[in-house]
């Protein structure tokens, strides 16, 4: 029999003799490929040469000027991509596992400053080209009538191509050079010397890409439709339909003409990707659905904030084995395996977590909804809907053939390759910034009236973008100066967008699309979080502009490292900052004055507040109130009746977060850490219980004061959108987080765990403490004076 050893060591041996055969195979692909590029390359330059020589003459077809404006750099890409083919082409003929190619693809992207060239011009190339067929009859039939050989063999067998067909390959070929590095680099194995040279090469292409796709993505013209029609992709993206009340993932395509909608297939035995087309709407036959009073809003099932937040635990937790799979350097089966329950829960993420409905309806009758997180993308789809619309004038069917050419062509057009997993993204690219980013919002001119105006932002999270902070109304002005600062949670952020409304007070202003009462979108833009400007901690300031207007901002990020760091009280006065068993000793009080005042003030009228708690309070206003009550001020109950209300829950929160020591206490967040994790009912129970119960007396009585509040808060849910999950999730981290010299959870000191994974893992774990004690029906009673002290305002 053989031995285990050696058949695993074959078996691996084995693997990686199929993983080198196949990079053969697409390294043949690769060379088929540059074949047929290189005979539309020919194809465009065939004609140059006695162009240029009529040139000269006294009668020209068309100038040398117009002739290096239409055929800009194709001599130059002809060469390059000659090159290389010639290099190319003897290698993989004698092909051994141990041949080297990638200095090959090195040079070749080391030569893509050719393409940003060629791509610049290319706009003045067509246009140029256009005007020279309108004014010359011979030119116009030399460019409808272009020859490119069908292979290397078959010398004599060509196929007509127009000017404009060739003229758009190149544009084509460099959106598509990083698929084909991607493939390469996947079957050629890190220890290969090839590895690190197309890892390069790679890296070359992607921010080559990247620096110029917004350039390319309107010019992409899809073949599938007559000369003179000009069919292009404008916009595509991968959107969730709800059908039937299920939810499903569509790539949808945005054309000059209409909206398609299609269903990604599922590939196997390694074929190319494909679409099955769903339905699709002439732009003409389209409006945005409008809902009348009487009529029902679309009905979204939405998925509950537990269950979204159940799966960023789980995405968290996956990423943390990864990482430690990784640096033990097991074997990348079971890293594979990881990356495929990771894929699948990000998957399930992106399609539970929209809500916000994006409903479009075709003259035949049938409606569809999409269902979209960030109402950024929501105007976007809008905007560029109605702005191609103006230009679609008559309606049109597609037979079968042609709908099946253009949902095939799909596959070439797209601009969205991957679904938005961070799954997707490769090790070296940012993961974002996890963290704490504080927004000013300072003012914003180039409105061109007085309007009541209010701002709202957005930051990418897990994927997808989720709204954030709002500011107040500015009343009846065109120079808005909100001055209000923001705290943003970033959990892998890389984008801050921000929208600038205009309030509709007056009903029969408001428009009701998607089932909503909606305010007007006047504008909105966005901006890069870079991880390098912002790392000194300091305010950054910048313009977004958008559509004519310009929004001042201030941005400062502090890291999770520096977050909701814990300091040892050295004030003797105030309240803030002070141990809370000092306070209520200085106050004679059960529970500390300022947690009494701020909830007695929610409770009167916040508790229907949307998103008390969630969404920020004014900074300015928080911080007034802070010193008012850090002093003593006899009138802070009256500075706050005038408040916004989410500046109050701010100022509790501040509260707690600035407590030298938590709530929960430094002493008995490891068991509070352990106990949560006792897979046992009664076990658990008995362990939570009895270490709450054992809490210094000031700490218990203000724990089951503002427990007691949140569980009311949370009998509001319907309105105010405050499930007991969400108020976990706002409040474990601050009564648990421990001081920096504390803040550590049981782990196995052999599976060493990174700051970040270490920060996730403690965050869930306060979130499902305080959850726990929420869930409890009741809490045994310290001592029989409890309900006095919850209730009574003579704590």
């Amino acid at each position: 029999m053989m031995p285990r050893q050696l058949v695993v060591r074959e078996q691996g041996e084995l693997d990686l003799e199929k993983g080198l055969e196949m990079r053969k195979w697409v390294l043949s692909g690769i060379l088929a490929s540059e074949e047929t590029y290189l005979s539309h390359l020919e194809a465009l330059l065939l004609p140059m040469k006695p162009l240029k020589a009529a040139a000269t003459t006294s009668q020209p077809v068309l100038t040398s000027q117009q002739i290096e404006t239409i055929f800009f750099k194709v001599p130059e890409l002809y060469e390059i991509h000659k090159e290389f083919y010639d290099g190319l082409f003897p290698r993989v003929q004698q092909w051994s596992h141990q041949q080297r190619v990638g200095d090959l693809f090195q040079k070749l992207a080391s030569q893509l400053g050719v393409y940003r060239a060629f791509v610049d011009n290319y706009g003045v190339a067509m246009e140029t080209a256009e005007k020279c067929c309108q004014a010359n009859a011979q030119f116009a039939e030399i460019s409808e009538n272009l020859r490119a050989r069908s292979n290397k063999d078959a010398k004599d067998q060509t196929t007509k191509n127009s000017l404009e067909t060739l003229l758009y390959k190149p544009v084509d070929r460099v959106t598509r050079s990083t698929l084909v590095l991607h493939d390469l680099l996947k079957h050629t194995p890190c220890s290969h010397p090839d590895h690190p040279l197309l890892q390069d090469a790679l890296r070359i292409s992607q921010n080559f890409l990247s620096s110029i796709n917004e350039e390319i993505t309107p010019r992409r013209q899809s073949m599938t439709v007559k000369k003179g029609e000009h069919r292009q992709l404008l916009k595509d993206s991968f959107m969730v339909e709800l059908v039937e009340g299920a939810r499903k993932l569509r790539h949808v395509f945005l054309f000059t003409d209409l909206l398609l909608c299609t269903k990604l297939k599922k590939q196997s035995g390694g074929k190319t990707q494909q679409y099955d087309c769903k339905w699709y709407i002439p732009l003409t036959d389209l409006s945005f659905q409008t809902v009348d009073e009487s009529e029902a809003a679309p009905n979204i099932p939405l998925v509950l904030d537990e269950e979204l937040e159940a799966m960023k635990i789980k995405i968290s937790q996956i990423k943390s084995d990864i990482q430690r799979e990784k640096r033990a350097n097991k074997g990348s089966k079971a890293i594979e395996r990881l990356k495929k329950k990771l894929s699948e829960q990000e998957s399930l993420l992106l399609l539970m977590s929209p809500s916000m409905a994006f409903r479009v309806h075709s003259r035949n009758g049938k409606s569809y909804t999409f269902l979209i997180s960030s109402d950024y993308e929501r105007a976007e789809w809008r905007e560029n809907i109605r702005e191609q619309q103006k230009k679609c004038f008559k309606s049109f069917s597609l037979t079968s053939v042609e709908l099946q050419m253009l949902t095939n062509s799909c596959v070439k057009l797209q601009t969205v390759h991957c679904i938005p997993l961070t799954i997707n993204k490769e090790d070296d690219e940012s993961p974002g910034l996890c963290g704490f980013l504080n927004v000013i919002v300072h003012s914003a001119t180039g409105f061109k009236q007085s309007s009541n105006l209010y701002c709202t932002l957005e930051v990418d999270s897990f994927g997808y973008f989720v709204n954030k902070a709002k500011t107040r109304v500015y009343r009846d002005t065109a120079e808005p100066n909100w001055n209000e600062e923001f705290e943003i949670e970033l959990e892998g952020s890389q984008t801050l967008r921000i929208l600038c409304y205009e309030k509709c007070y007056n009903k029969t202003k408001i428009a009701k699309e998607d089932g909503e009462t909606t305010d007007r979108i006047m504008g909105k833009g966005q901006v890069q979080l870079d991880p390098q400007a912002l790392q000194d901690r300091d305010w950054q300031r910048t313009v977004i502009a958008m559509n004519g207007i310009e929004v001042k901002l201030s941005v400062k990020f502090t890291s999770r490292e520096f977050s909701l760091k814990r300091m040892p009280s050295r004030k003797q006065t105030g309240v803030f900052g002070v141990k809370i068993a000092v306070v209520t000793k200085r106050e004679r009080s059960k529970v500390p004055y300022i947690v009494r005042q701020c909830v007695e003030e929610i409770e009167r009228r916040g508790m229907e507040e949307v998103g008390i708690y969630r969404v920020s309070g004014v900074a300015t206003d928080i911080q007034a109130l802070k010193a008012a009550f850090d002093v003593n001020n006899k009138d802070v109950s009256v500075m706050m009746s005038e408040m916004d209300v989410n500046a109050i829950a701010g100022t509790l929160k501040l509260y707690f977060r600035e407590l030298p020591e938590p709530l929960f206490t430094d002493e008995f967040y490891p068991n509070f850490a352990e106990g949560i994790a006792l897979s046992d009912p009664v076990a658990k129970e008995s362990c939570m219980l009895n270490l709450l119960l054992s809490l210094p007396e000031a700490n218990l009585l203000t724990f089951l004061f503002l427990l007691d509040h949140l569980k009311r808060v949370a009998e509001k849910e319907t309105v105010n959108k405050m499930s007991l999950h969400n108020l976990a999730t706002v409040f474990g981290p601050t009564l648990l987080r421990p001081s920096e010299k504390e803040s550590k959870l049981p782990a196995n000191p052999s599976q060493p765990i990174s700051m970040t994974d270490s920060w996730s893992l403690e965050v869930m774990s306060q979130v499902q403490v305080l959850l726990y004690f929420l869930q409890l029906e009741a809490i045994p009673a310290p001592d029989s004076k409890r309900q006095s002290i919850l209730f009574s305002t003579e704590v």
